[in-house]
């Protein structure tokens, strides 16, 4: 089976890519948080959350058309690497891979390398304070942070959170 990688077009990719996004969202809570961050994660998945999320999406690619790489097989997205465009990017003073996803079915097949290929040549691209690319991995997701250390990625400082409206300390 091909794949092929090229810029998202919204007219066209609009739907697998949130089919992909939704899958990536829901693999975040899935394995590596329990059923409390796997519930949050489902529970922001609404109709509204997906509207705002693609008009943020085209946002980004009107900034850049290649900050939103899909991978297509047989007419079907079956992975996205979403880089942020350079105006966004300098926040972290850095390129940002925002995410980064493949179908289990295509994992393995080389098309994640391709996908951080496309990554890295975009982020080559960016004029921006740090020579480097930056994403956000779960420390607990082993495939993940093997792959990324394969690709030459290294912990990099440590990032905390806290909501949004609570009271903090």
């Amino acid at each position: 089976m091909s794949v092929a990688l090229r810029p998202y077009d919204p007219a066209i990719d609009e739907d697998g890519l949130y089919a992909c996004k939704r899958a990536f969202e829901r693999g975040l809570g899935a394995t590596t948080g329990g059923d409390e961050k796997a519930a949050a994660y489902e529970g922001k998945l609404t109709d509204n959350y997906r509207e705002r999320w693609l008009a943020w999406v085209d946002r980004c690619v009107a900034d850049d058309s290649r900050c939103v790489t899909v991978a297509v097989a047989d007419g079907d997205v079956v992975g996205y690497v979403f880089c942020l465009p350079e105006r966004l990017a300098f926040v972290w003073d850095a390129a940002v891979i925002n995410e980064f996803y493949v179908a289990p079915d295509h994992r393995g097949t080389g098309v994640a390398d391709d996908l951080m290929a496309a990554a890295l040549d975009l982020a080559a691209d960016q004029t921006l304070p740090l020579d480097r690319i930056v994403l956000d991995v779960d420390p607990k997701n082993e495939r993940a942070r093997a792959f990324y250390d394969r690709h030459g990625f290294e912990s990099w400082g440590e990032m905390i959170a806290r909501p949004v409206g609570s009271g903090g300390g």
